[in-house]
């Protein structure tokens, strides 16, 4: 006899068509649950530091995920969890809020109009033109810089890189018990993350965690309460308070330019690489449902504006989940589910200490690094620019400065050499208004 449920649940996912059935469709969905779910730990750090309230930004970040991972696997069938992106989180903080000493509620304004402008784009098929109006080279440069500026914030929460008059930057005082347990948490997570451990960020700031209390760095539990609660955040202080009229200001609009754009290629990647292990992309390159899939990522950025986070975005944790045997929506669904409960445990993000989620941010780095080997360092015209945006990103502190430079270095070095047939219109507007940038704006 049939199961009516299991017979709903296959005609909606299309479980068959994609050969999978629910119970690998739901491991595969806490498998990619484990793997992202440091997220819930590590944005709210972001956003506390841009004076959000600690319990707003935790509930932010976890309805955020809940909703645009939802909706990624209702509305569009794929198996790819979304959050508030690493990088651009550190964009919202560092460059935005406390670098241009802007309020957070227009920082979060900003990216409420990235969002609707990725919906726009989306609906348009303009993100089309742009994708492929960006060579790869800037593309694997841009995902280096960010690598790299979030292993910069991670070094100096983490106190092992210190700021110095002299030399700009220094090593931070390594016999501080502090500064040794960071070390640890890098060593014992990147060894897990060697194994291919599933969730190894996560193992891993647990252990860092647990180390921490013992030596009396971080809060032990005393009860229940500590740790699990029915009274779920209030995002109060954060919902609908995003300043949409300062964030249009002149001085916001490369941040806005760089939030769109920032999640426009990660976006990209990210799907073009989890579909691929999940074996829905067509011989053509294309991929079936694409539309329905950015479209959810750029309604999930505006969501997550208006409860109170930085840009969300699909995670490319999501690929542990497809090698997990996820083909279908119902992957993120169950993903999605997992993010909701989280929300009862919401007391247990207070416990972590910041030197627990800092090596996360190193390893990211790491990781991201990977892009380096798509750059043709044999070619200058292509080496200087992605150089330039590898290396202002973390030396300027801002993701946006990377990008600009490494646009219009790209424009002029192409061009000065007789190959501006390589640049294309979309790529030399762009440096045009960065050129006009720099000169009428001064940053």
């Amino acid at each position: 006899m049939s199961n009516p449920q299991a017979n709903f649940l296959d005609k909606f996912f299309k479980l068959s068509e994609r050969n999978t059935d629910v119970k690998t469709e739901i491991i595969a969905g806490l498998t990619t649950f484990i793997t992202m779910s440091y997220i819930i730990f590590v944005n709210p750090d972001f956003l506390t530091a841009a004076g959000i309230p600690q319990e707003a930004a935790i509930g932010a970040t976890i309805l955020a995920s809940a909703f645009a991972t939802l909706l990624m696997g209702l509305y569009a069938n794929f198996p790819i969890g979304l959050a508030p992106g690493m990088g651009l989180n550190a964009f919202f903080t560092y460059t935005i809020v406390l670098g241009m000493d802007v309020p957070w509620e227009t920082a979060l304004g900003a990216v409420f109009i990235s969002g609707i402008i990725f919906v726009i784009l989306t609906v348009t098929k303009a993100r089309q033109a742009i994708i492929k109006a960006v060579p790869q080279t800037l593309r694997s440069a841009i995902a280096v810089g960010i690598g790299l500026f979030i292993a910069l914030i991670g070094l100096k929460n983490a106190g092992i890189i210190i700021g110095d008059d002299i030399t700009l930057v220094a090593l931070g005082d390594l016999g501080d018990p502090l500064v040794q347990l960071a070390i640890f948490g890098v060593l014992v997570t990147g060894v897990l993350v060697a194994k291919r451990v599933t969730g190894a960020f996560l193992i891993g700031m647990f252990i860092t965690t647990v180390v921490a209390m013992i030596f009396g760095f971080a809060q032990v539990p005393k009860s229940t309460a500590d740790i699990f609660s029915t009274q779920l955040p209030s995002i109060a202080p954060t919902f609908m308070q995003m300043d949409i009229l300062g964030a249009l200001s002149i001085g916001l609009i490369t941040v806005v330019f760089s939030f769109t754009f920032v999640d426009l290629f990660d976006t990209i990647g990210t799907f073009m690489g989890v579909t691929q292990k999940a074996g829905m992309v067509k011989e053509d390159g294309n991929v079936p449902g694409m539309d329905k899939a950015l479209m959810c990522d750029s309604v999930g950025t505006v969501f997550g504006a208006a409860v109170g986070t930085s840009t969300t975005t699909s995670y490319v944790e999501s690929a542990a989940g497809t090698e997990a045997g996820g083909r279908t929506g119902l992957t993120a669904v169950t993903v999605g589910v997992m993010f909701l409960l989280a929300l009862f445990f919401a007391p247990l993000v207070a416990i972590v200490p910041g030197v627990a989620t800092a090596p996360i941010l190193v390893l990211v780095g790491v990781l991201m690094m990977s892009e380096v080997t798509k750059i043709k360092f044999s070619d200058f015209t292509e080496a200087f620019p992605a150089f330039m945006t590898i290396f202002l990103m973390p030396m300027t502190f801002s993701i946006a400065q990377g990008i600009a430079f490494g646009f219009t270095g790209y424009a002029i070095m192409k061009t000065a050499t007789g190959r501006w047939n390589e640049v294309g219109l979309v790529m030399y507007i762009l440096a045009f208004l960065f050129i006009i940038q720099f000169a009428f704006f001064g940053h």
